[in-house]
């Protein structure tokens, strides 16, 4: 069965239980694609720290944006 392509590729933290220094609730974050670890309910999600970690799905809610959106998103990461 071919994985199906990821069509929201932000994740906004609702939940940062056990994880107050890597999450922060109401705060988008870019999500990389790992089908692996999607089989078992994670995430992979450029945190705080400035890597990509695998957290539950549960923390987050999927959304994305219109283009000129995510273009900001993504140049705003690339600035920090």
């Amino acid at each position: 069965m071919k994985a199906q392509k990821r069509t929201k590729p932000f994740a906004l933290c609702i939940d940062n239980a056990d994880y107050r220094a890597s999450l922060i609730p109401g705060k988008v974050y870019r999500m990389l694609p790992d089908p692996r670890a999607a089989r078992d309910g994670l995430v992979r999600v450029v945190d705080e720290s400035g890597e990509d970690y695998l957290y539950h799905k549960g923390h987050f809610v999927f959304v994305d944006f219109p283009p000129a959106v995510k273009k900001k998103i993504l140049a705003l990461e690339g600035a920090a």
